[in-house]
């Protein structure tokens, strides 16, 4: 099987009906019961495009702020593949298996998402899509808690690209996701060790080390209760005329800064409203307490638990490609190896069980080209 690249114009990883096992089997009860999602403003959104739809990100080293907006979305949408924001995200996302959730093989393309190229991005909007969008980058992922609510500079790929194809920028504002871990700060020198031996382009700390130790820890995130509210429109043609840009193919980029750093400072002046609307009680406990009994007695508790996600969000993911289990000993036994998401220092056995392992525990029996495939380690380029 060979890697996806822009001469297979027929390959699509997008699985819808993976997404809607997913969100059904658990993600929607963390969304709407744990996280208590809100999505205020959507009424805003056409239901065509091409569009931009961008948020800032939490700094929480997890992009949880981005799956619940997706979930939200998705449901919004009647769950039509054709209705479906795409989101480009960042290519390391799928290159380090931790990074994606619980290291399940090529999670962020089989639930609808694109890699982040300039090129990817030009060709979802030519060709009229609804693109979802985080403007920080990396740099939004790994701010840490001590630059809570502080958008990092933006990029300006997306506003020549918006202007471009004539596609508005609907931002959303997310308050309460910085507090999902209040407990990860980074440091700038720390961060660049990190990236020159290993190309991990952060460490949060503590919890960076924390999980070290316990793998599930790297996937934690506290109740904060998350809202989500969409802006007015933002049209960047006319702010890049302003700055004297009118050839969106050959822009200066001088000027797009100074136009990526104008939105930026509006985006702050509003962002910081919906904080002192929506954030003076990130975890809200008396909803957190409602939220836990309506799952309690519904028999779904353990679908919210944090310590629990490693272990079921595996569990059903393998159990889409293989045999019922026998009995329950045999249910329990055949995933052993997911164990060591709560042993000290289990990485190593994560690891080995991958390498050891037949489909669908692990890669052994599959050549480098089918390994890559399935894990999600390449490049997809649109056609």
């Amino acid at each position: 099987m060979s890697i996806a690249t822009q001469e297979d114009p027929a390959y699509e990883p997008f699985e819808p009906e993976y997404l809607r096992w997913i969100l059904d089997q658990g993600f929607d009860d963390i969304v709407d019961h744990y996280f208590r999602g809100e999505l205020i403003g959507a009424e805003r959104l056409p239901e065509r495009g091409p569009l931009v739809l961008a948020a800032n990100h939490s700094g929480s080293s997890f992009p949880w702020d981005a799956m619940a907006l997706d979930a939200l979305l998705w449901r919004r949408d009647g769950q039509r593949p054709e209705a479906r924001f795409r989101t480009v995200y960042e290519k390391i996302l799928s290159q380090h298996w931790w990074m994606r959730p619980f290291g399940i093989d090529d999670f962020w393309r089989r639930c609808g998402g694109v890699d982040l190229t300039f090129d990817n991005f030009d060709r979802l909007l030519a060709r009229g899509e609804r693109v979802s969008y985080y403007p920080e980058g990396v740099a939004g992922i790994g701010k840490g808690f001590q630059n809570r609510y502080r958008l990092q500079p933006f990029s300006t790929s997306f506003l020549i690209l918006a202007a471009r194809h004539g596609a508005p920028i609907y931002p959303v504002h997310v308050v309460n996701a910085e507090w999902v871990i209040p407990f990860n700060f980074t440091l700038k020198p720390v961060d660049l060790l990190m990236y020159k031996l290993w190309g991990v382009p952060f460490l949060p700390l503590p919890g960076g080390v924390a999980a070290i130790l316990f793998p599930w820890i790297w996937y934690i995130a506290l109740p904060a209760r998350m809202v989500l509210v969409v802006g007015e429109p933002i049209d960047a043609a006319r702010l890049a005329r302003d700055e004297g840009v009118t050839d969106f193919r050959r822009p200066d980029r001088a000027a797009m800064k100074r136009v990526a750093e104008r939105v930026r400072r509006r985006w702050q002046v509003d962002l910081d409203e919906n904080v002192r609307r929506y954030g003076r009680q990130p975890y809200h406990l008396p909803s957190l307490a409602r939220a836990f009994g309506r799952t309690r007695r519904a028999g779904r508790f353990h679908r919210v638990l944090p310590t629990n996600w490693a272990y079921w969000f595996c569990r059903l993911d393998r159990d889409r490609r293989r045999e019922p289990a026998r009995n329950r000993l045999h249910a329990v036994l055949r995933d052993w190896d997911l164990l060591g998401f709560y042993l000290p220092l289990g990485w190593p056995l994560l690891s080995l069980a991958r390498a050891l392992r037949r489909p669908p525990y692990g890669y052994r029996g599959l050549d480098d080209a089918t390994r890559r495939r399935v894990q999600g380690c390449y490049l997809w380029r649109l056609p």
